[in-house]
């Protein structure tokens, strides 16, 4: 028997809806790229939530959750990954070569590319070390202290951190994120989380979101049984390979099909039970 699907009213900012609408207001996205990041941004600039990137004719595409650039030209790409997936590391690194296509074009000097932070909030320990927080740039292996110098750095958010690795502030929000409740706003010392839990309130209580929020479930379901209705073979090969260890992208470059029914199809076998 197939899950229940959340209410908008019952989202966390764990989702991707909630998540993407929240991060569209500028001043809540730069609250949280500076907690995270640990330095003051002036402003953000034009926040896209769920933008497309899709460059090359008949290539895959992604759909970012939050896409935005500041002041200075530094472009923030922020992801929400639920469930534990083993290919995330590669999927970071094809994130970052996507946002890196999209700054540049042909002919244009590779200076023109922006210093980028592809940044995945995730709720589960994706190295397994007990970290909040994983932040990994390219350097030198021969001498760690010489840095590459390439301007790209990839974090890796944990909700379900256990070390004291990161402030206060910081660990609290990433709490709220598995908790997104009036009680846990209420409650909670860090600020930032009080200026967020408000646009969550006014995403939850417009008529516009909700409408648009069950427009999407139901386009989701379609795709589902769409799938189905070509073909059970189909599914059964991109189930067998999901179990046996294949991430998303591995799966849909073998069996040559777009991520997303593939991200569907595991998603509608993952709610069976």
């Amino acid at each position: 028997m197939r899950q229940r699907e959340k209410t908008i009213q019952e989202l966390d900012l764990e989702d991707d809806f909630l998540f993407a609408k929240v991060m569209s207001d500028p001043e809540v996205c730069r609250g949280v790229l500076e907690q995270i990041l640990g330095i003051p941004i002036e402003r953000v600039v034009s926040p896209e939530a769920q933008r497309t990137i899709d460059l090359l004719y008949e290539g895959k595409g992604i759909r970012l959750d939050v896409y935005v650039s500041d002041g200075e030209g530094t472009v923030y790409n922020v992801e929400m990954q639920r469930g534990r997936r083993r290919d995330l590391p590669k999927r970071a690194r094809y994130y970052q070569g996507n946002v890196d296509l999209d700054l540049i074009s042909a002919g244009e000097p590779y200076s023109a590319l922006k210093r980028t932070y592809v940044i995945f909030i995730c709720t589960f320990d994706p190295f397994q070390d007990g970290r909040h927080l994983y932040t990994f740039e390219n350097i030198c292996r021969q001498n760690p202290s010489l840095p590459l110098g390439d301007e790209t750095a990839k974090l890796f958010l944990n909700t379900r951190g256990t070390a004291e690795d990161v402030e206060p502030d910081l660990r609290e929000f990433l709490e709220y994120v598995e908790n997104t409740t009036d009680a846990f706003a209420q409650e909670a010392a860090n600020p930032l989380i009080a200026k967020i839990h408000e646009r969550v309130r006014k995403v939850k209580q417009s008529k516009e979101m909700e409408v648009e929020y069950m427009t999407l479930m139901q386009r989701d379901r379609e795709n589902i049984e769409i799938g189905i209705e070509k073909g059970t073979e189909r599914t059964n090969k991109i189930i067998r390979l999901y179990v046996d260890g294949l991430g998303t992208d591995e799966i849909a470059a073998r069996l040559n099909l777009d991520a997303h029914i593939v991200e569907k199809t595991i998603q509608g076998f993952m709610g069976e039970g």
